[in-house]
């Protein structure tokens, strides 16, 4: 089965008000659906099109546990509580299990 993940692209206006009222709480929500971050704000180029300065890809067993994710309770909280001090988008995709380009 596929797993799933979210793609995120975030601009931080205040990361004190950030860190406070989203990060230090959304560990619990995404321990509870067994995400894993792949990437969370690491050095990147952009090279098409527009970036934002936060890019986080987090991984969950499958698309069906993402989307669960994101709209459950205790996630869409945070989205309000994340609001003040950032701004940025979030897809959700299901990943790839097909074949791969073969050399």
């Amino acid at each position: 089965m596929a797993k799933g993940y979210w793609v995120a692209r975030i601009d931080v206006h205040d990361l004190d008000g950030y860190k406070r009222d989203y990060v230090a709480h959304n560990g619990v929500v995404f321990a509870k659906y067994g995400a894993k971050f792949l990437t969370r704000g690491g050095t990147y180029e952009a090279h098409e099109g527009p970036s934002r300065s936060r890019n986080v890809v987090i991984e969950f067993a499958d698309y069906a546990t993402a989307l669960a994710c994101y709209h459950s309770p205790e996630y869409q909280a945070l989205i309000k509580a994340r609001a003040p001090y950032s701004q940025g988008e979030i897809v959700i995709v299901e990943g790839y299990d097909g074949p791969q380009p073969q050399a």
